[in-house]
């Protein structure tokens, strides 16, 4: 480990948007001191950088006015503005005894490259977790999936393991198809839930009503997915090879629009992965 690491090294936060916000504040409470919330000159950010400050009895600052006294630099900032934020920080102190992480999952520690051809370690280190507005979810258990110098994963692993989460390496190659993985865990899911909702609109239930009706059978296939795996887990007219069925859905999935793409869609990867009985009839009338 690079000399200057303590065993609880300051951090300095750079983004206080939803996952930085939830990141500091778990830190904090994991006993590593924020010394700093560097922000955006735009008032919005500036805002939101103060308040989070104030909370942590840091410094606020901003990418123009940095003290960049802490040892590890966490930039929670988007994909696009990463490098061009690296960029900014890598003049304004020396990095030679400083780590730095980034949090994308789509991409590789290479976009922290100004600070590390000054001397710093860097690393990616992104939680596999949702961030929304209203909603503060715990770190506990959350697995990070770490990939850079090795200085920064070593520190990347212990800060990881004292929020009580899980951490794992990715090649650096396959961060992107990792953060596909990461877009069907949540935002498509989120996606097939309101295809859901917009069928159930169909059959005369209102959206609220459609939520609470719903969640009962999301829960148990997500308790038997967890429980017995995919295949264990799997229910419904196609295991069961009821092609009358399938085709009466498709023929009434036509009042919703985009739902019967959907369907077929994921019907198919049903073909594809998991036990389906009258496979060769299904697979006709299941055409893209």
């Amino acid at each position: 480990m690079l000399p200057a690491m303590a065993a609880r090294p300051r951090i300095a936060i750079v983004g206080p948007g939803r996952l930085g916000t939830t990141l500091a504040l778990e830190l904090s409470q994991a006993g590593y001191p924020i010394a700093e919330v560097i922000s955006r000159e735009a008032e919005g950010s500036r805002k939101k950088a103060c308040l989070l400050a104030r909370r942590l009895r840091a410094r606020a600052s901003t990418v123009r006015t940095p003290h960049l006294d802490a040892n590890l630099i966490w930039f929670c900032v988007p994909d696009s503005q990463i490098t061009s934020a690296a960029r900014t920080l890598a003049r304004s102190t020396d990095w030679k005894e400083k780590i730095a992480f980034h949090s994308s999952g789509a991409l590789a520690s290479d976009e922290l490259y100004p600070l590390r051809r000054r001397g710093a370690a860097v690393a990616a280190v992104h939680p596999m977790m949702t961030f929304v507005s209203n909603s503060k979810p715990s770190l506990a258990g959350v697995p990070f999936a770490l990939e850079g110098d090795r200085p920064a994963v070593r520190l990347a692993r212990q800060i990881v393991y004292s929020l009580r989460a899980s951490s794992f390496t990715i090649r650096k190659r396959d961060k992107a198809i990792y953060h596909a993985w990461g877009a069907f865990t949540s935002p498509l899911l989120v996606a097939a839930f309101i295809t859901m909702e917009k069928v159930a609109q169909a059959a005369g239930l209102a959206p609220a009503d459609a939520r609470r009706k719903m969640l009962p059978i999301v829960k148990q296939t997500m308790r038997n997915y967890d429980r017995l795996g995919p295949a264990g887990a799997f229910s419904g007219p196609l295991i069961r090879g009821d092609v009358g069925t399938v085709r009466q859905h498709l023929r009434t999935l036509k009042r919703v629009r985009g739902a019967a793409d959907i369907y077929v869609a994921l019907a198919r990867a049903a073909l594809l992965y998991l036990p389906v009985a009258q496979r060769q009839k299904l697979q006709r009338i299941l055409k893209p």
